[in-house]
Order: structure tokens, then C-alpha cells, then sequence
């Protein structure tokens, strides 16, 4: 039997422990939200709004739907129904006449009416302060009442996993879920509390800016460094990275 040529066995790499991973994986999350703050720092909600009832409705709304239409139909909807108790009075045609350029406009005109009617009823027509009371309205679901929460009250209490937040962590291993209820699980888990509100208005920022779906604009991404790039295929060429980034 041939031998082997001397110095042709390869040299074993040491594997982490446990600690040890969890410690890089600490440092990464670490660096990606730094990065981030300094990418946008002054991130903030796209949607108009001058209330916590005028976001409710807005957030409600923007289901199925892009920021900036449902920002081209809101001034015409606050002028005619400034209020909950004003949207409580509303007729269903009224209502869908004027969402009707955002897509299932039928089903969202009854959602906000309805919203508007256990405001009136429940709370004296304002918004509750508390995700518990705040999904028991109707058409308002946990990453609606998430928004509210974070924006209008400065409350963390989950992360708004939206398609953005929800496709450009997979890709970030932060997760492997594709349930928004998980992903938010997930992002919980791995984010530090006081960074959970100002992340997802990052990551949407960044879903629009650079990782745009279905052509991410990896080469010149600023979280290249430290994004696995999760489920695409590896870049055929990269520049060095430079030391500085990691500052």
C-alpha cells in the first residue's frame, strides 16, 4: 500500500465551544446594529401622521400595501374623519370611497370602522396605551399594534416584523422563520430591548435603499461584513474589506 506524502494531512482545525460562538454571534449582532445607527440614525415611521389614532389608521391600512400610497390617500381620509368618533359615523361607502385606491378597500373600510366604533365605545375614542387592548380591535393585529406602541408611546414590547424586516433578517441570519409571529420571536431573542422600536425602521430604510428584493445591491452594502448573506448565492468577486468598517 502507497504511503501517504509527508505533509499531506491536513492540520485539524480547533472548534469553537459553545461560549466561544456564542460570544462571535454576540459581537456580530453587536456590529450590525452599530452599523445601522450609523447608517439611519434618525430612522423613524414612513407613515404620515400627527396622532395615535391617525397612525392606527394609517398602519391598519397599509396591509398589502406600499407606505407612500397609502401616504397619498390619508390627508383626504383625516380631513372628512379627524376623529374616532367621526370614522364611527361614517357610512361603509364613504369610507371605501376614499381607500379605494390602497387594494382590498371594502374590507379595510369595514376594519377602520369598526376600529373607530370600539374606540368610541371601549376607550372614550382614544388609543389604548397596551398591546392586550390594542389587538382586541378589530383589524388590528400584533405587528399594528407593535407600530402604535413604539411610535405613538415609545412602548417596546415586540419588534415589527414587516416583509422587509421579515426577508432582510433571514438573509442577516437572524432567524431561519418565515412566520412574522417567529421572526419577531426570533429578533426578541437576539436584539437588545432598547434597540427593538428603532431596528425595524433601519431594516425597512435598508430594504429600500440597498437590499432591495430580488436585487440586493450586496457589493455595496455596508452590512456586508457581517451578513452571511443567508439562502443567495455567493458574490462571483468582493473588494477587501476595509479594516475601518469595523470600527
Amino acid at each position: 500500500m502507497a504511503r501517504k506524502p509527508v505533509g499531506s494531512r491536513r492540520t485539524a482545525v480547533p472548534r469553537l465551544t459553545l461560549a466561544e460562538r456564542r460570544a462571535a454571534e454576540s459581537h456580530r449582532v453587536d456590529a450590525l446594529l452599530t452599523r445601522l445607527d450609523r447608517e439611519f440614525p434618525d430612522a423613524n415611521c414612513a407613515l404620515g401622521h400627527d396622532s395615535p389614532f391617525q397612525l392606527l389608521v394609517a398602519t391598519i391600512l397599509s396591509a398589502q400595501c406600499t407606505d407612500e400610497r397609502v401616504n397619498r390617500t390619508t390627508p383626504a381620509l383625516f380631513a372628512k374623519f379627524p376623529t374616532a368618533e367621526g370614522l364611527a359615523r361614517a357610512s361603509q361607502a364613504e369610507v371605501e370611497q376614499i381607500v379605494k385606491p390602497l387594494g382590498f378597500f371594502r374590507a379595510k373600510a369595514k376594519n377602520l370602522r369598526e376600529m373607530a366604533h370600539a374606540l368610541v365605545e371601549q376607550h372614550g375614542g382614544e388609543v389604548p396605551a397596551t398591546l392586550e387592548e390594542l389587538v382586541r380591535l378589530p383589524g388590528v393585529g400584533r405587528k399594528t399594534a407593535n407600530v402604535v406602541l413604539g411610535v405613538s408611546f415609545g412602548v417596546a414590547v415586540g419588534v415589527v416584523v414587516d416583509t422587509h424586516v421579515k426577508r432582510i433578517s433571514k438573509l442577516l441570519g437572524l432567524t431561519r422563520q418565515s412566520d412574522p409571529v417567529k421572526v419577531e420571536q426570533d429578533l426578541i431573542s437576539r436584539l437588545p430591548q432598547e434597540k427593538w422600536i428603532l431596528f425595524s425602521h433601519q431594516l425597512i430604510l435598508h430594504g429600500r435603499k440597498t437590499c432591495i428584493a430580488r436585487r440586493p445591491k450586496c457589493e455595496g452594502c455596508p452590512l456586508l461584513e457581517w451578513c452571511p448573506r443567508t439562502g443567495l448565492a455567493p458574490l462571483v468577486s468582493s473588494a477587501p474589506v476595509d479594516a475601518s468598517r469595523a470600527r
